[in-house]
């Protein structure tokens, strides 16, 4: 009969591994339901000679607890003997396809992992590319700025587009004026708000911020302002056209002059006579500062584009302002020159490129 018995160790493993596969309260189910009948012999076959039914068993002599008859001696013979009972064939059998089962979970739950795996790999890689490509375009932009490259055919083929009459649309020139006892303004503009195209550009300095202003406010006539005293223009711009307006000025006596598409249409004098043109200020495309760089009123803001904003230290000649408008002269500006690198836009303002200076000209 020993040889129908499983060793002391194996019987420790069988009994862990049924426990795992199956849980202690199967277990107890499955052999109370297998093996009540033939353990129940063997239980007889092992009373002490002389010992009848209902008293208790040889390997339980010890054991208050075990009464042999009824389905609890059948349980708790078969727990004090596992150690040295058999268990039935097809028993291993359900133990070994049990175990072949979780086996085969588990296989499937590592593949799916590896599969995850695989996946999240493949998607952080490919946001390292994207996230690398943006850089290396982002890094190639700065390079371009910082050699002074111009997005456009040419450093000043483009134009300041202001398509909202609000306070936070804006222009500024990065470069700011020296001290000036004359200058000629000039730029093109196209604009058909109403009433009043706004402000097209703002020059104030501490202390003033009406230091050099040209402005069309409501159905007043334009304006320029020097030093706060006002000289009123006569210019008419908001027909939704291409326009090319040029303003001179010279302390001596505050003379001024005032074209449109290179035909004088205006001078005057005593417009801030003998002041100069205070340095260090900030210059302004498209609104009005209260302040200086700041303060913007949506109601004198201006609506449409610029191009070619150019300042000059002097009063031009007659002339060269005629060359200037009807495109057989490029002469930029020598304090402000109208260059990509030195405009900044803001609020939701744009730069475009420009039509060809021959194409504003068709416009007229």
């Amino acid at each position: 009969m020993s040889a129908n018995f499983l060793s002391g160790v194996e019987s420790k493993k069988l009994e862990f591994l049924v426990s795992l596969a199956m849980g202690s309260d199967k277990i107890d189910n499955v052999l109370a339901k297998e093996t009540k009948e033939m353990n129940k012999g063997l239980l007889r076959s092992q009373l002490l000679p002389g010992t009848q039914e209902g008293q208790r068993c040889a390997s339980c002599l010890d054991c208050p607890l075990c009464p042999l008859d009824g389905a609890l001696a059948v349980q708790h013979q078969l727990r004090v003997n596992v150690s040295t009972a058999a268990l039935p064939g097809d028993f291993r059998e359900v133990l070994q396809r049990r175990l072949g089962e979780l086996e085969s979970q588990l296989l499937r739950k590592v593949a799916e992992l590896e599969d995850e795996k695989s996946l999240l790999h493949n998607e952080t890689s490919a946001h390292r590319q994207k996230t690398e490509s943006a850089l290396n375009a982002l890094l190639l932009r700065v390079t371009e700025l910082e050699r002074g490259n111009s997005a456009f055919k040419s450093p000043d083929a483009f134009k300041v587009s202001l398509p909202l009459r609000t306070n936070y649309l804006y222009g500024k020139i990065k470069k700011t004026l020296p001290e000036l006892y004359a200058f000629t303004i000039c730029l093109w503009l196209r604009s058909s708000a109403l009433p009043g195209i706004g402000t097209p550009f703002s020059y104030a300095v501490p202390g003033q911020a009406n230091e050099i202003v040209l402005i069309e406010w409501g159905n007043n006539p334009i304006e320029l302002l020097i030093n706060d005293k006002v000289a009123q223009l006569p210019l008419f711009v908001s027909d939704g056209k291409w326009h090319h307006i040029c303003i001179t000025w010279t302390t001596r006596d505050g003379m001024w002059e005032a074209f449109q598409d290179g035909e004088k249409l205006g001078t005057g004098e005593n417009l801030a006579p003998w002041h100069p043109i205070k340095p260090g200020g900030v210059l302004i495309l498209g609104q009005e500062q209260d302040t200086v760089g700041g303060r913007f009123d949506a109601t004198q803001a201006f609506v449409g584009e610029l191009s070619q904003f150019n300042i000059w230290d002097r009063v031009l000649r007659a002339q060269e302002i005629v060359n200037i408008a009807n495109c057989s002269t490029n002469m930029p500006g020598n304090i402000i020159p109208w260059v990509d690198n030195n405009v900044d836009v803001f609020g939701g303002a744009s730069k475009w490129p420009v039509e060809t200076c021959e194409e504003r000209l068709l416009d007229l």
